[in-house]
């Protein structure tokens, strides 16, 4: 405990102010706009250089902050083309509850491929992703299937280290669009902004507000998330060579 006030005093003037920052927007959100909340964990295997597998849990609070209405469980297998470019292909579960009830059954495939480099500290990950996606609706019966293409952007910057390490605080954003062939053509806009703290080679924790825009024919609407994400790294070989932090997906 005192080793982690100790580095909490060591932050970077940037970093504080972040924390006020994001502080300070999610209170006045709050006064004005409802709350929702996000809470994301992820399990990431690596099992040589090239492969690796990944489990992600998730609930979100759409409608009530302390009730949580959605649920994801997805994962996947990550090749690493060479370094830097990775493809990979995954498969999740989803449902969501409306007044309580169970509403609507989702089964999810995806493909994507995410390319990242460096500009001086700040790490950039390119990441597009094209989805087929299976709806059920208990209540109705009906079965719908759909597809959906995104982009996301995601810059992350070590504060108190040259690079991502035991003891790093960083801050991380990204900014990503939902497109689809069906109408409406763009779907959504995501934007994030959050900080976080690697505590070992194995556990990496976030924090955050995201800012999610849905676009319908029956009209547009907005949700505003508080996100807290915790992510556990598993290295059979002890490479540690890799500093992607997952974010709210």
């Amino acid at each position: 405990m005192f080793i982690f006030a100790r580095q909490i005093l060591k932050m970077k003037s940037n970093f504080l102010f972040l924390l006020f920052f994001i502080g300070s927007f999610v209170f006045v959100q709050a006064q004005n706009e409802h709350i929702s909340g996000y809470n994301m964990t992820s399990f990431t295997y690596k099992h040589d250089k090239k492969w690796s597998a990944y489990l992600e849990l998730q609930d979100r609070s759409l409608e009530k902050f302390e009730l949580p209405d959605y649920y994801e469980i997805k994962g996947g297998i990550g090749y690493n083309i060479v370094k830097n470019n990775q493809i990979f292909i995954g498969i999740g579960k989803y449902g969501t509850y409306k007044d309580r009830k169970f509403y609507q059954r989702e089964f999810r495939l995806w493909l994507q491929y995410v390319f990242s480099h460096n500009v001086e500290k700040v790490k950039l990950d390119h990441r597009f992703r094209a989805e087929k996606r299976f709806f059920y609706y208990p209540q109705s019966d009906q079965n719908k299937n759909d597809e959906r293409f995104r982009y996301r952007l995601s810059a992350t910057l070590p504060l108190n280290n040259e690079k991502m390490q035991t003891g790093t605080f960083f801050i991380n954003a990204f900014d990503e669009i939902f497109v689809g062939p069906a109408e409406p053509t763009f779907k959504r806009n995501r934007i994030f902004g959050g900080f976080g703290y690697q505590l070992n080679d194995y556990i990496t924790s976030n924090l955050g507000y995201m800012w999610q825009r849905e676009f319908s024919a029956s009209g547009n609407k907005n949700y505003h998330f508080l996100y807290f994400g915790i992510n556990f790294t598993f290295d059979r070989m002890k490479h540690y060579e890799s500093d992607f932090v997952p974010v709210a997906d």
